[in-house]
C-alpha cells in the first residue's frame, strides 16, 4: 500500500493508460479523482470502478484542462472532498497524430500544442498552486519524445516539450520539496492496439528488445513508483517504460 492516505488526480483519467492508472492507485490505498474529457465519460469510468469495488475513494471530475484557473478550482475541490490536502497530479490527458509533414494544417498543430503541451503546462501550474511540501507531479511523454517518429511530427514534437516541461520545473519546484517527473511508455496495449489482428502486432512486438508489447498496467507501475515516497530523491526523470526501444 505505497500511496495510504495520498490524494491524486489523473487527468485523461477514464480509459487506457489514465485509467490504469487510477485502478493502481486505488490498489496502493490513494484517494483518487480521475478527470474526463466530458463528465459523461468520466461518471462512465467511476462507475465501472464502483461496479468492481464499491468501496473505492474514486470521483470523477471533467475541468476544462485550457483553464488553468478552473484546474486549480477543481484541484482544491478534491481535496476538500477527500478531507485534506492533495499529494498527487498526473497530467496524462493526450492525443497522437501521424499526419505527413505536408498535410498537416494551422488546426492540426494548434490541436496537438493545446492538448499535449499547453494543458501539462495548466495542469503544472495549478498544482504548484495547490501541492504542499511532499507533492509530487508526473507527466506523460513518450519513447518518440527520444527517438521520434516517421510521420505525424507534431506528436513527438509535443512530447519533446513535456520532457522540457518537467526537467525545468523539475529544477523550479524541487526547493519546494515538490517533485516533477515524466514516463514515457512505449507501445502499449490500449483498446487500440489491443484490437489489432495478431499478425499486425506480431511485427510490432518483434521489433521491441523485449518481444512484447506492455500493458498498461505496466505502464502504471512506473506512476505508482514516482508518486510513492520510495521516489523520494527522483525528481526531474523522464522513466522509459517501453521495452528497451529506446535503449
Amino acid at each position: 500500500m505505497l500511496l495510504t492516505g495520498k490524494t491524486a488526480v489523473v487527468t485523461g483519467g477514464s480509459r487506457g493508460i489514465g485509467l490504469a492508472i487510477v485502478k493502481r492507485f486505488l490498489e496502493e490505498g490513494a484517494n483518487v479523482a480521475l478527470c474526463g474529457s466530458r463528465p459523461e465519460t468520466a461518471q462512465k469510468a467511476v462507475e465501472s470502478i464502483l461496479a468492481e469495488n464499491p468501496d473505492a475513494p474514486v470521483m470523477g471530475i471533467s475541468p476544462a484542462l485550457a483553464d488553468e484557473s478552473e484546474l486549480e478550482s477543481a484541484f482544491h475541490e478534491v481535496a476538500e472532498h477527500f478531507g485534506g490536502k492533495l499529494d498527487i497530479v498526473v497530467n496524462n490527458a493526450g492525443i497522437s497524430q501521424s499526419t505527413p509533414l505536408g498535410d498537416y494544417t494551422p488546426e492540426e498543430f494548434d490541436s496537438i500544442i493545446d492538448i499535449n503541451v499547453k494543458s501539462v503546462l495548466n495542469g503544472c501550474q495549478a498544482a504548484s498552486r495547490v501541492l504542499e511540501e511532499g507533492g509530487v507531479i508526473i507527466n506523460t511523454s513518450s519513447m518518440v519524445s527520444k527517438m521520434g517518429q516517421p510521420s505525424g511530427v507534431g506528436y513527438p514534437m509535443s512530447k519533446f516539450a513535456v520532457n522540457g516541461i518537467t526537467i525545468s520545473l523539475a529544477r523550479e519546484l524541487g526547493p519546494r520539496g515538490i517533485r516533477v517527473n515524466a514516463v514515457a511508455p512505449g507501445v502499449t496495449a490500449t483498446d487500440m492496439v489491443a484490437s489489432l489482428p495478431e499478425e499486425m502486432i506480431k511485427p510490432i512486438a518483434d521489433a521491441i528488445p523485449m518481444k512484447r508489447v506492455g500493458r498498461p498496467e505496466d505502464v502504471a507501475n512506473a506512476f505508482v513508483f514516482l508518486a510513492s515516497d520510495m521516489a523520494s530523491y527522483v525528481t526531474g526523470a523522464v522513466l522509459p517504460v517501453d521495452g528497451g526501444m529506446t535503449v
